[in-house]
């Protein structure tokens, strides 16, 4: 199998239409510009070496497939030969995918922000042919706007800058690379020394911080564009599960009161598609009224898990378990319908693609939303005069539209009654099959290791708590394609290694980032812990020890495995690590969690002193950044709350499957669940060779030969316990 890291990218020469270098890549996004005019190349040493044997500058364009105006630009100047030509002859062109290097997107925003003071996607820079930026912005119309040059006009000026100025734009460059480097937040979190413990109180302050943010009326935090605060939510329910006495913890229900808000907010209104499921990345307006309609796999996977875990709680009377459930039943089964990809022949097993576009394009045109607005006539023509009418007064329709002049996207905005929900569900598989009639956004097929190791730990723990089976068996076929497309199995004493993308069944391109190995591992411990198979467990093993050779080698944890040179150049130094969540967790905070997962399965007392070191940079945080910080403040409440460590033993029958799931139906986040794994056939008796999880070693079926469970915390075990009802009690006990 090929290096990851030289992994060879596919000739245009293979992709018939191509007129550049971007028909054979991985990426989406980057393979809708292979007919441009202009003669685009990927990011790397090659790119940059034309530049500097050219002497001309490189014009870096940074965008995604389901962003809007990154449409819009490439139809209004990338598409235009005048344009085009201008730009081939005067600069090196070089396209980058964000979602495939965030790496490489993180650098050049930063310096964007420098210049411009704004920040965005498109994202478009001007690079010394040693990367450094020395000009930069975001959108540039093809003609002046006010307080906006054209995109010709801005190109002439730094064409002229060029030949005319070339030392005040390598002082600018140079200078800019310097302050990024002074600006950017030097956390460095140090692995071998021993971890300073967590301060309970610490979490309970951040509890209050956020509070103080929050939007009581709307839900969520700050105001507009209002996101998904997915990681910050996770920290909230897991704060929740703690009793109220627990260790001094007295806010407990405050946190279960905000996430219940925002939840609720979120999935009554059009940030969730009310007829087919499913999350937009954010809305443009405080009361979640309006998305920007593009669906990301990342967001819809921590959401799935998010109401997940809601149910687990156990809700709240202002956002019932019941509604949560089927608001995350819907987003499961709309990330596996339209996110979900062919098998794949070669790996015998499939995946989730990255995200549907927010325009869809009608008559030729790219329209944002199109497929998912609706007007009053439109209703009433398809449900009749009375039932349109009804429902467009229930889902917020107008005769004013909110995206478009008469369009607008159907929600709630609150909790619907009995018989409005009767009307609903009635007229809701009319309005989808409509819908299913319109033109569709187009799908971004690349697969992306981590948020399918993030979909994968949603959907096994969905299939546990919404026992659904078929989710479970989803999860799994997600996890063979990666180990099978995106693993690179170590040998010869050598780690392994995963790539971060694939297309088609083969994986190209950069190796994974820290959040990648993080995100995997994480999703593999949870199928382990429903699923019990042991195959899941030696992955996430093996994963994590690539991650600690990769990234944690040298007395420091990194993001990266090591920065390209134009990154580094850009930047000035080598990149500090990031402890701040983004559109998705931190790689730092998940690879804590996954490494107190498998601490706790392992009792490897080295992978859990390496999760405390990366606390280390949590005080500074939890009270002036909560918001930032979610899944670190979600991972140190799991440290805290636990480990809870539950060996479910004995053979395979519905006795034992009623014990494990008990277990997985508990919703205290310290809870780690080690499961015998079991030779093929009902009842089948646990295999003969040892386990290969270190936690199941000497737990073995009761002397009656029934199962039972053995729950152990702080070193301390209790006597295993054979019934549901004693296993809850205990468990109760044990969170206390």
């Amino acid at each position: 199998m090929r290096d990851p890291e030289t992994a060879e990218r596919g000739s245009s020469d293979d992709f018939p239409g191509a007129s550049n270098a971007l028909g054979g890549e991985p990426s989406a996004y980057l393979r809708q510009h292979a007919g441009n005019p202009v003669h685009w190349r990927p990011f790397g040493d090659e790119a940059f070496a034309a530049a500097a044997a050219r002497d001309v500058p490189v014009f870096l364009s940074i965008g995604y497939a389901a962003c809007h105006w990154c449409h819009v630009m490439a139809h209004e100047s990338f598409e235009d030969q005048d344009t085009a030509d201008y730009l081939n002859a005067n600069f090196v062109a070089v396209k980058v995918d964000r979602e495939e290097r965030p790496d490489v997107d993180a650098v050049y925003m930063a310096a964007t922000q420098a210049i411009s003071g704004e920040g965005g996607w498109p994202m478009s820079v001007f690079l010394l042919p040693d990367g450094r930026a020395f000009h930069a912005g975001t959108y540039f119309p093809p003609r002046p706007m006010p307080g906006r040059p054209s995109f010709r006009q801005v190109l002439e000026a730094v064409r002229d800058a060029w030949v005319d100025r070339r030392s005040a734009v390598e002082e600018n460059a140079s200078t800019l690379a310097r302050g990024i480097a002074a600006s950017q937040s030097a956390v460095a979190v140090r692995l071998d020394g021993a971890p300073e413990p967590l301060d309970a109180a610490l979490l309970a302050e951040a509890v209050g911080a956020l509070a103080s943010s929050e939007d009581q009326a709307d839900g969520g935090f700050g105001t507009a564009p209002k996101f998904p605060p997915s990681a910050v939510l996770e920290f909230l329910i897991r704060h929740a599960a703690m009793p109220a006495e627990t260790r001094g913890s007295a806010t407990s229900a405050v946190a279960r009161d905000m996430a219940g808000r925002t939840l609720a907010a979120m999935s009554r209104s059009a940030l969730f598609d009310q007829l087919d499921g499913g999350f937009a990345r954010y809305s443009v307006t405080r009361d979640w009224s309006v998305p920007h309609f593009e669906k990301m796999l990342y967001d819809n996977a921590q959401l799935l898990r998010l109401y997940v875990h809601w149910v687990r709680l156990g809700g709240s009377a202002e956002y019932p378990a019941e509604e949560a459930s089927e608001v995350a039943g819907r987003t499961a089964d709309w990330l596996l319908a339209s996110l979900g990809l062919p098998a794949d022949p070669t790996a015998g097993a499939d995946a989730l693609a990255s995200s549907l576009d927010a325009d869809t394009v009608v008559d030729g045109v790219n329209s944002e939303g199109a497929s998912y607005l609706w007007s009053p006539s439109e209703l009433a023509a398809l449900l009749g005069p009375a039932d349109g009418a009804a429902v467009a007064r229930l889902m917020n329709v107008h005769t004013r539209g909110t995206v478009s002049a008469d369009g607008s996207p159907l929600h709630p905005g609150r909790a619907l009654d009995g018989a409005e929900a009767a009307l609903w569900r009635r007229v809701r598989p009319l309005l989808l099959e409509a819908r299913s009639r319109r033109p569709q956004p187009a799908r971004d097929d690349k697969v992306v290791a981590g948020w399918n190791g993030l979909a994968v730990a949603a959907l096994a723990e969905a299939a546990a708590v919404l026992d659904r089976p078929g989710l479970l068996a989803a999860a799994e076929r997600i996890a063979t394609y990666l180990e099978r497309v995106h693993w690179r199995a170590g040998s010869g004493g050598e780690p392994g290694k995963l790539v971060r993308v694939s297309h088609a069944g083969t994986a190209r391109g950069i190796g994974g980032l820290l959040e990648d190995y993080a995100f995997c591992a994480d999703g593999l411990l949870s199928l382990y812990a429903v699923s019990g198979h042991t195959r899941w467990y030696g992955l996430a093993e093996a994963v994590l020890e690539a991650a600690r050779a990769r990234f944690a080698a040298h007395g420091t944890l990194a993001d990266t495995a090591g920065d390209a040179g134009q990154v580094f150049n850009a930047q000035g130094r080598r990149a500090a690590l990031d402890p701040f969540d983004n559109a998705t967790p931190s790689g730092a905070a998940a690879f804590a969690g996954a490494l107190l997962g498998y601490s706790a399965l392992s009792g490897s007392g080295e992978h859990r002193a390496l999760a405390g070191n990366i606390f280390s940079v949590l005080p500074p945080l939890a009270v002036r950044a909560p918001r930032a910080a979610g899944w670190l403040l979600a991972t140190a409440q799991a440290a805290l709350a636990g480990p809870v460590e539950a060996a479910v033993a004995g053979p395979d029958t519905p006795e034992r499957a009623a014990l494990h799931r008990e277990l997985l139906l508990s919703a205290s986040p310290g809870l780690v669940i080690a499961v015998q794994d079991t030779a093929p056939g009902s009842g089948a008796a646990p295999r003969a060779a040892p386990p290969a999880v270190p936690l199941l070693r000497g737990r073995a079926a009761a002397p009656d030969g029934s199962p039972q469970v053995f729950l152990c915390r702080g070193m301390v075990c209790e006597l295993p316990v054979g019934s549901v009802a004693m296993l809850r009690e205990r468990l109760a006990g044990m969170t206390q």
